[in-house]
């Protein structure tokens, strides 16, 4: 198993923007979602496998939002504790996809690969993302605990 930690403020994938040149219309990545997958890539190059992972993975992350700063000390100590979560916007799937771009080719080929996975928004005074990778194979298991016992 892979698992690390991506310190900093959670950012949603936005929207595609378009613009159009030489008339033909070409999609991007806004540059808040842009700079956010290249930040993960960097975070997630220090526990890079030897070989890239292959096969089916189990992803498992928790996002942590900054604490409003409208809350009173009482909603504030619940949102600490996990009592009171996000609920509103942004959606956990718009979180993920970033995520999971950012470590194509730093973790894994593809994140195709992904056949189980579990997201979950909370509230913190130390925003972060915790990332889980787990293969689903056995062989690419036992290759993960050979490089983590080397570590």
């Amino acid at each position: 198993m892979i698992s690390f930690t991506v310190y900093g403020e959670p950012v949603a994938q936005g929207r595609p923007r378009a613009t159009t040149v030489n008339g033909m219309t070409r999609l991007y990545d806004p540059k808040k979602s842009r700079d956010f997958k290249q930040y993960v890539k960097l975070a997630a190059s220090d526990y890079r496998p030897a070989k890239l992972l292959e096969g089916p993975l189990e992803l498992s992350v928790k996002v942590y939002k900054s604490t409003l700063k409208s809350f009173s000390k009482k909603k504030a100590a619940e949102a600490e504790q996990g009592l009171l979560r996000p609920s509103k916007k942004p959606d956990v799937d718009n979180y993920i996809k970033g995520i999971k771009d950012g470590l194509n080719k730093v973790i894994w080929h593809d994140d195709s690969q992904i056949v189980d996975l579990h997201v979950s928004k909370f509230y913190s005074q130390k925003p972060r993302i915790e990332i889980q990778v787990k293969p689903l194979s056995q062989e690419e298991e036992q290759l993960c605990l050979l490089l983590i016992s080397k570590d």
